[in-house]
């Protein structure tokens, strides 16, 4: 078997993030021949290539790819076992990667993290459920904030929360001064509807499956604040969850007296990285928020955050 050395594999890797040569020899602090040199010879000791070159620009092979699965977990536990040796006798120093599904969902338990961790430099990154989980298992997340468990053994979900879903309507809607309707009435009228990997939208179509509704669907969007927009251009109705609507006077909430439409709020993360300490510190603090009481949340976060 040939010898495989720890700059080879970095220098791949890099190459792979970057997309290129010249970007990867900047992340590195390394000149563009030193990199070339370095993925050449990994190519040549094993006979195989690893980028198709088209100029500057590189792709990977299906060879590469695979390989470029491998150094992502094997530089993520290099960098876990940097931070760990960091922060010894506690969290003092580390790093933690977000994913969410909506900022309504993250926002308190970050809060929460950060007052407990103040050491811990925290990213956040916003997009649906579906890329989120994606973001999981390519490593460049460590924990999601999510509002569906899909069951996949690959991941573990902690549940901590649960949010009612409403339909919402323009000021000049016919609708607009309603408190409730009853989901039938929702029987071929014009809808704005979010994309196939909104866990609102998934809890939605479910609850009209179930009842035997059919909306006349006008137009499929891919953000929740595009949404708005379309709604607020009296387009149709949409859904959302009673949270998330804001305050925006151009839009009205509107519950669904006849139908308990809700999500579940869940901390995610890969299975195999639960003993992480930033991502199990996160799963913790979520497990306590649960055990409060509903509409408790915020004050069990605050406790948790403070160790009590």
């Amino acid at each position: 078997m040939s010898f495989i050395t720890h700059a080879q594999l970095r220098a791949f890797h890099a190459v792979a993030r970057a997309g290129g040569f010249t970007a990867a020899a900047r992340r590195l602090k390394l000149t563009q021949p030193a990199v070339t040199q370095q993925v050449r010879a990994l190519e040549e000791a094993h006979g195989v290539d690893l980028f198709h070159r088209r100029g500057r620009q590189v792709e990977l092979t299906d060879t590469g790819a695979a390989l470029h699965a491998i150094t992502r977990r094997i530089f993520e536990l290099e960098d876990e076992a940097a931070h760990l040796l960091a922060s010894v006798g506690g969290m003092q120093r580390g790093r933690l990667r977000v994913g969410a599904d909506g900022p309504y969902h993250v926002i308190g338990i970050i809060a929460a993290f950060r007052r407990r961790f103040p050491g811990v430099q925290i990213s956040v990154t916003i997009g649906n459920s579906q890329a989120m989980r994606e973001s999981l298992l390519d490593y460049r997340a460590d924990v999601a904030v999510l509002a569906e468990d899909d069951g996949d053994e690959r991941f573990l979900a902690v549940a901590y929360g649960r949010h009612p879903v409403v339909v919402f309507v323009d000021r000049d809607h016919p609708w607009a001064g309603r408190r409730s309707i009853r989901l039938a009435e929702l029987d071929g009228q014009p809808m704005v509807r979010r994309e196939e990997g909104s866990s609102t939208q998934r809890a939605f179509d479910r609850a009209l499956a179930a009842a035997g509704v059919r909306p006349d669907f006008v137009m499929e969007i891919g953000s929740r604040e595009a949404v708005h927009e379309a709604v607020a251009a009296g387009l149709g109705c949409g859904v959302v969850l009673a949270a998330e609507l804001g305050r925006d006077d151009r839009l009205r909430a509107i519950a669904i007296a006849d139908a308990d439409i809700a999500t579940r709020e869940y901390v995610v993360c890969l299975r195999e990285r639960r003993d992480a300490r930033a991502v199990a510190a996160f799963l913790a603090l979520a497990a306590e928020a649960a055990q409060a009481p509903e509409g408790w949340r915020g004050a069990a976060l605050d406790r948790a955050s403070a160790g009590r």
